[in-house]
């Protein structure tokens, strides 16, 4: 299974984004997906998730800012991104796990797409 991320780029504090993740390969069951990021010197951290009956949940830095979705005919996963911050500065990576059709259990990342929020 692989995920496909785009999306990122520059924009000014204050600004907006929209984030998505393509996932493709044999997939019977798509369960939860997410995003985190990853800034630089710091770990990876979950800044939004969102199960296959659509409930979420959110990092407290973003709640009220950013807005996860998803597609299930797609197997697309959005990240809405609102009053952007530099500290929101980083790289995003999508998450997706689930079933193959050979009823295999997969956890797969997407590649990251880089945000930079800059004046």
């Amino acid at each position: 299974v692989q995920l496909q991320a785009s999306g990122g780029g520059l924009v000014q504090p204050g600004g907006s984004l929209r984030l998505s993740c393509v996932a493709s390969g044999s997939i019977v069951l798509l369960n939860g997906m997410g995003w985190y990021r990853q800034a630089p010197g710091k770990q990876r951290e979950l800044v939004a998730a969102i199960t296959s009956r659509l409930s979420t949940n959110y990092a407290d830095s973003v709640k009220g800012r950013f807005t996860i979705s998803r597609d299930n005919v797609k197997n697309t996963v959005y990240l809405q991104m609102n009053s952007l911050k530099s500290e929101d500065t980083a790289v995003y990576y999508c998450n997706a796990e689930g079933v193959t059709t050979g009823l295999r259990a997969f956890n797969s990342w997407g590649q990251g797409t880089l945000v930079t929020v800059s004046s």
